[in-house]
C-alpha cells in the first residue's frame, strides 16, 4: 500500500525509494519494500517449473507441468470424489491483483469443500463479527486515526504492521499526530510493545482476557448517563446494556490484571472525549475468544457514541467497492457444513486451518488425498507443523504455486513459481477497503516479465481451463468465457470495476477514484478524501440495521463466564504469546540478507522475575515446550514483558531438510507454530488461538 519510486536501469532495479507524492504513504516506507530488490535477484527464487524426482528438482516446461498437474487433480477427485482435494491460499493472494480475479475460478471449478487460508488463523473473528453484525463479511470498521482525540489500542502494535486491518502507512507519525492536537492514545497489551513505548499509557493484561476487560469497559459506559442511546437502526441495544451490567471492573480485575480503576478511567476517556476510538487487532483475534472480544471492540465504539462518525470507528468509500452486490463477492456464511474430523464449522466457503492436517491423515470418504497451495507457508503460519509436515509428506499429490522451496512446497510433486512482483501490474483490491484515508491507486509493472515466465493469474487461468476440461469436457461457451478472460486480464476486468465504482460514486454523490485511463496518468494515486458517515449506504438492501446483539455471540458469554478467575496455566507454566517485527513479513520475506541482518530476532522474551526463578541468563539458550513440540532459541530477559508471559515471533523455523533457502543455514530461527497446539481454537467461529498458550521454559544447561 505505501507509494514506492523504483529506479531502474535495463532490466536492473537501482534503487527504492518513498514516493513523497502518495496521498495515502506521504514518502514513507517500511524495510520490506526496499528488499523487492533482493527478492527479485535472489538466487534461490525458482523461474521455471520443476518437479520432484526423489530429493531433487528436474525443471520441466510449463505445458508439462500444467497438463500433469491437472490430470493427477482429476485422477484423485474421479477416483474419490471432489473432496478428496484440498486448497490453501496464502496471505500474498489478497494482495495479487491477478489472484484475486483469478483464483475463485479455479476454486470453483475444484468444487471442494475442503477449502482453507490463513484467514482461520489470522482475522477470522472481525469478518464473522461484521458479517453478524452488518450484512457482510467485508464490512470492516476501521478507526479514524487521522481525526480522532483518544485511541484506545488492544493486543496491536501498528508501529510494526502499519495498522494490520487498518491500512494506514506510517503509525508513528499519525500517532504522535493525536498527541499534537492535545490527544492521546492507551496501549493494553502483555507486552510493552513499540506503539506501547510511544503510548501515553500502557497497562499490562494477561493474554486472552481481553473480552473480560472489554466488558468492564462497556460496564462503566452503559452505567454512565453520557452513554449514546442508538437509534431504530439498532437492534439488540437492552440486551448488550443487559449483558455488560453482569461484568463490573471489580469481578474482572483478578483474571485481567488490570486495576478497576484503570477501567473506570479508560470509560471515562471515551464519555469525556468528543473523538475517541477503540482498536483491536491480532491478540483479540487469535485467542479462545475472539469472536468476542472483536464484537466488543465494536460495541464499546457504539455504547460511547464514536460509531460511523469522524474521529471514531468508520467505514471507507472505496473506490471499487467489493460489498457492491454487482461485483457478486460472497457476503459470508456460516456453518453451511462442517469438517468431516473435528465437526469445526464453515465460514465463507472455508473450514478452520487448525483442521488441515487432521483431513488428510485421518482415512475415509472425503479424506484429502492431493493439496494444492498458492503463496502460502502453513508449515510455518498455521498450529502444530510438525504434524502438518507429517500429513503433506503423506499426500499422493502435491502442487505450490509458489517462488520458492520452502517448508510447505518442499512436499509438493510440481511447483509452478510466477514471476516477481516488480514484474506484475498491482491494485490493492482488499486493503483500499481497509485505508485510514480513501485514496485509489493502479501500479503497472516495473519490469517486463520474462517471455518464459508467467503471471500467477496465468498460471492459474492454464490451469482451471485445463482442469476444467477433463472434468466436464470441452464445451464451446466455457472455452469461450475463459478466452474472454484471458484476454481481458487483471487490467481490463480492473477498468471494469473502476467503472462499476465510478458510476456508484455519481449515484451517491461521493467523489470518485477514477478510471484506469486518469490512474495511468496519475501514477502517484489519486486523493478520494478523509473517512465520511457512509455504513448505511454500503449495506445490503436486506440487512439495513445493525445487530448490536447476535445470538450467537450473546450465547457464547456462557463459555466465558466459565472461565472467570480460571488460570490456563499451571503451577511453574508461563503463557506464550507472539510477535512480528517491522523487517519481517510473516515467513515471506526471511530469504532477504538486508531483512534478517543484524542482532538474531527470533529469540524469546522473559521478564527478569520469571527468568531469576527458572535461572535463566539474558542471551543463553532456553527450551520451550508445550503439549505438543518443544523448540530452543536464545532468550532475551526484558522488563517489556508482563510477568508470566513469554514471546516468540512468528514466522521462522527454516531449517527444516529440503528446504532451498539462503536463510536456513544463517536465521533460521525456530517456529512458534511448532509450539502451537491445534486443539486450541476459539469454539465459536474455530479461528486459531495462538495466544496465551500454557508452556514450561527451562535452560538448555
Amino acid at each position: 500500500m505505501c507509494g514506492i519510486k523504483v529506479e531502474t536501469r535495463g532490466a536492473e532495479v537501482i534503487s527504492i525509494r518513498g514516493d513523497d507524492d502518495d496521498p495515502l504513504s506521504h514518502g514513507y516506507i517500511c524495510p520490506k519494500a526496499t528488499a523487492l530488490k533482493e527478492l527479485h535477484k535472489d538466487p534461490d527464487r525458482l523461474r521455471f517449473p520443476v518437479r520432484r524426482e526423489g530429493e531433487n528438482w528436474k525443471q520441466i516446461t510449463w505445458s508439462e507441468a500444467i497438463n500433469e498437474t491437472a490430470r493427477r487433480i482429476n485422477e484423485i477427485q474421479a477416483r474419490n470424489g471432489e473432496d478428496a482435494v484440498g486448497i490453501y491460499l496464502g496471505n500474498p493472494t489478497i494482495h495479487n491483483l491477478g489472484s484475486m480475479l483469478f483464483g475463485p475460478p479455479l476454486v470453483e471449478t475444484l468444487n471442494t469443500r475442503n477449502r482453507f487460508s490463513p484467514t482461520s488463523a489470522d482475522q477470522l473473528p472481525h469478518m464473522f463479527v461484521a458479517y453478524l453484525m452488518f450484512g457482510h463479511q467485508l464490512l470492516l470498521p476501521v478507526p479514524d486515526v487521522d481525526q480522532t482525540d483518544f485511541m484506545l489500542i488492544i493486543g496491536a502494535n501498528p508501529l510494526v504492521s502499519n495498522g494490520s486491518l487498518m491500512s494506514a502507512p506510517n503509525m508513528r507519525k499519525r500517532l504522535k499526530a493525536i498527541q499534537k492536537r492535545g490527544g492521546k492514545f492507551v496501549v493494553v497489551d502483555p507486552r510493552k510493545t513499540e506503539t506501547a513505548k510511544l503510548a501515553d499509557k500502557h497497562l499490562f493484561i494477561r493474554p486472552a482476557t481481553d473480552a473480560f476487560f472489554l466488558l468492564s469497559v462497556l460496564h462503566c459506559i452503559v452505567q454512565d448517563q453520557r452513554c449514546a442511546n442508538p437509534d431504530s437502526r439498532f437492534r439488540g441495544w437492552k440486551d448488550v446494556v443487559a449483558m455488560a451490567k453482569k461484568f463490573p471492573p471489580e469481578a474482572t480485575e483478578a483474571t485481567t490484571g488490570i486495576a478497576t480503576s484503570e477501567v473506570r478511567s479508560m470509560a471515562e476517556e471515551f464519555l469525556s472525549r468528543d473523538r475517541a476510538v477503540c482498536y483491536g487487532r491480532i491478540g483479540t483475534s487469535t485467542q479462545p475468544f475472539g469472536a468476542l472480544a472483536t464484537w466488543l471492540v465494536a460495541l464499546v465504539n457504539i455504547a460511547s457514541g464514536n460509531f460511523d462518525r469522524a474521529g471514531g470507528y468508520m467505514f471507507t468509500s472505496p473506490a471499487i467497492d467489493l460489498v457492491d452486490p454487482r461485483f457478486a463477492i460472497d457476503r459470508g456464511g456460516f456453518d453451511r457444513w462442517k469438517s468431516r474430523v473435528r465437526n469445526l464449522p464453515e465460514f465463507s466457503g472455508e473450514l478452520p486451518v487448525s483442521t488441515i492436517a487432521d483431513e488428510i491423515l485421518e482415512k475415509g470418504d472425503r479424506q484429502i488425498r492431493a493439496m494444492i497451495t498458492s503463496a502460502g507457508n502453513p508449515v510455518l503460519s498455521t498450529p502444530n507443523g510438525n504434524r502438518l509436515d507429517r500429513a503433506l509428506e503423506s499426500l499422493e499429490f502435491m502442487v505450490s504455486i509458489d517462488p520458492y522451496i520452502n517448508e510447505t512446497t518442499r512436499h509438493a510433486d510440481i511447483i509452478l513459481p510466477p514471476v516477481s512482483p516488480l514484474e506484475r501490474d498491482h491494485y490493492d483490491l482488499v486493503f483500499r477497503m481497509l485505508a485510514v484515508r480513501n485514496t485509489s491507486k493502479y501500479t503497472p509493472a516495473v519490469l517486463p516479465a520474462p517471455s518464459d515466465g508467467l503471471h500467477d493469474w496465468q498460471i492459474m487461468h492454464r490451469l482451471q481451463s485445463r482442469l476444467e476440461d477433463l472434468k466436464l469436457g470441452w464445451r464451446p461457451l466455457r472455452a469461450l468465457k475463459r478466452w474472454w478472460r484471458r484476454v481481458m486480464g487483471p487490467k481490463r476486468l480492473l477498468a471494469m470495476a473502476l467503472w462499476v465504482g465510478q458510476r456508484s460514486a455519481k449515484r451517491s454523490g461521493r467523489p470518485s477514484g477514477f478510471g484506469i485511463k486518469q490512474l495511468e496518468r496519475k501514477t502517484e494515486g489519486v486523493d478520494i478524501g478523509p473517512l465520511t458517515t457512509c455504513l448505511f449506504e454500503r449495506m445490503p438492501e436486506d440487512h439495513d440495521f445493525v445487530e448490536l446483539a447476535p445470538q450467537l455471540l450473546l450465547e457464547d458469554i456462557d463459555r466465558l463466564k466459565m472461565s472467570l478467575n480460571a488460570d490456563d496455566a499451571g503451577e511453574n507454566q508461563l503463557v506464550l504469546i507472539g510477535r512480528r517485527h517491522l523487517r519481517s513479513n510473516n515467513s515471506w520475506m526471511h530469504n532477504s540478507a538486508k531483512m534478517v541482518s543484524g542482532k538474531p530476532r527470533c529469540s524469546l522474551i522473559i521478564n527478569p522475575i520469571d527468568a531469576k526463578k527458572l535461572q535463566i541468563e539474558d542471551s543463553a539458550e532456553a527450551r520451550i515446550t508445550s503439549s505438543v513440540g518443544s523448540v530452543q532459541t536464545l532468550a532475551c530477559v526484558s522488563d517489556e514483558m508482563m510477568p508470566g508471559v513469554v514471546s516468540l515471533p512468528h514466522g521462522f523455523g527454516h531449517d527444516r531438510p529440503g528446504v532451498r533457502l539462503a536463510v536456513a543455514s544463517s536465521h533460521a530461527g525456530v517456529s512458534f507454530n511448532d509450539l502451537m497446539d491445534e486443539q486450541r481454537i476459539d469454539e465459536l467461529c474455530g479461528n486459531a488461538a495462538f495466544c496465551g498458550l500454557p508452556v514450561t521454559v527451562e535452560p538448555t544447561t
